[in-house]
């Protein structure tokens, strides 16, 4: 049996700054960031502050998520040259939905595009 990925037992609150980072070089607020976790995780803004405050892990953060949004199927595309809906690992699956949703935030996409309305 394989170890489980270095990113599952990594701490959300450690690549968060690098999230709002990549946005922001591109003109983006962090509460960008918070509004694309809050839409894929269900979690309010105090809730994510919650999450980062106690270092919770990328599989802790996905598993208390209060509710992943029934369109997160609609996020498509790459991330890493690997194709999102193709990814097999519903944990990773769900990270690398996150990735995606923050880089096009970072590509400057229309925050209505992003959150698939």
């Amino acid at each position: 049996m394989s170890s489980p990925h270095r990113i599952f037992t990594a701490a959300f609150a450690s690549v968060y700054p690098l999230y709002v980072q990549k946005v922001q070089k591109k003109g983006r607020k962090p509460e960008d960031v918070d509004q694309v976790i809050g839409w894929l995780t269900g979690y309010s803004p105090s809730g994510l502050q919650q999450q980062i405050e106690r270092k919770t892990d990328f599989r802790t953060f996905f598993a208390e998520a209060p509710a992943m949004h029934p369109n997160m199927s609609l996020i498509t595309g790459t991330v890493c040259g690997v194709r999102v809906e193709d990814v097999e690992d519903p944990l990773m699956q769900k990270i690398r939905y996150l990735d995606k949703l923050v880089d096009e935030l970072a590509k400057g996409k229309a925050m209505e595009k992003i959150l698939r309305r």
